[in-house]
């Protein structure tokens, strides 16, 4: 009976011990995870990481631990595991993460005025292509099947005006595609657009310029899809709504100072921030939906 005694008390207190271990979420042990989509330079994005992690914790009551993982998709399945509190996300990748675990999109970003953005189809200005029904029997490149300018959008434009392409190709950057149509290895292609600013492209084009300094000439735009919803940052769905908001109100803060501005448009091209909910990226589902498929089904 002693032994039994002894066995009992001794996994009471370990059960209490675990218990009074178990950190409260925003402690030093057990800080908030703030996962950084990559979509630029790890370097850069790690350096700007640390920045934006002194300024919340200078500005909230929370301590944060920043990550820069290799791709997207293992930002949404760090919110599977329970690895990730708060991320910024693609747009496409935000659909995938709330379809599979319940992640909640809490702001939009704006870039030049807009919280919205389109895809460009391009071709080469010398070639008979005026107009996307010109692209019939065509060779294409998209950039990838996740891609949400880069395949998703011009997709479904595809399948509204019953284009059917001869031939098409994954070329993985928007960069690349840019290229392949300037190269004419291909004979059009899809990428992100974003409009002029002070009279400087900013749409993919602008990615190759160092390397073609006459892209704007020898490549132009022939059609734009509808717009999406620009790209979100997002929360873990159980995170209490007292966090979430304090971190909501930092992070749109921290993006007026200058130091902040910066920041933001060299890792994503933010020109702004705005509060937003689920239901903002209604839009982005209904395409997939006309597609005939859902977040899910394009990154098995």
């Amino acid at each position: 009976m002693n032994g039994r005694l002894f066995f009992i008390l001794l996994s009471f207190i370990s059960i209490c011990g675990c218990t009074k271990n178990k950190a409260e979420i925003g402690s030093s042990k057990n800080p908030i995870k703030f996962f950084l989509v990559p979509s630029v330079d790890t370097k850069l994005l790690e350096e700007a990481g640390q920045k934006i992690k002194t300024y919340l914790e200078d500005h909230t009551p929370y301590k944060y631990k920043i990550a820069v993982p290799t791709s997207y998709i293992a930002v949404v399945e760090a919110f599977g595991t329970n690895r990730a509190d708060v991320a910024s996300l693609n747009t496409f990748g935000y659909i995938l993460a709330n379809e599979r675990y319940g992640v909640e999109a809490r702001i939009t970003f704006i870039r030049f005025g807009s919280e919205s953005y389109q895809s460009q189809i391009i071709a080469r200005s010398d070639s008979s292509i005026k107009n996307i029904k010109d692209l019939n029997d065509k060779k294409f490149a998209y950039v990838d099947p996740a891609s949400t300018s880069g395949y998703l959008m011009p997709a479904k434009l595809f399948s509204d005006n019953k284009v059917l392409l001869k031939q098409t190709v994954f070329a993985q950057k928007h960069d690349n595609v840019v290229t392949m149509v300037y190269q004419g290895r291909v004979d059009a292609g899809a990428t992100y657009y974003s409009p002029s600013e002070n009279g400087e492209i900013q749409d993919a084009r602008r990615m190759v310029k160092t390397q073609f300094p006459d892209v704007e000439k020898k490549i132009k735009i022939i059609a734009l899809t509808d717009p999406i919803p620009n790209d979100p940052i997002v929360f873990r769905k159980d995170l209490s709504e007292e966090i979430k908001d304090k971190v909501i109100s930092a992070l749109i803060e921290m993006q007026k100072t200058e130091e902040g501005k910066k920041i933001f448009y060299d890792i994503y091209s933010i020109t702004g921030m705005n509060r937003s909910t689920d239901k903002h990226y209604d839009s982005v589902r209904d395409m997939l939906l006309k597609l005939g498929r859902k977040a899910s089904d394009y990154s098995k």
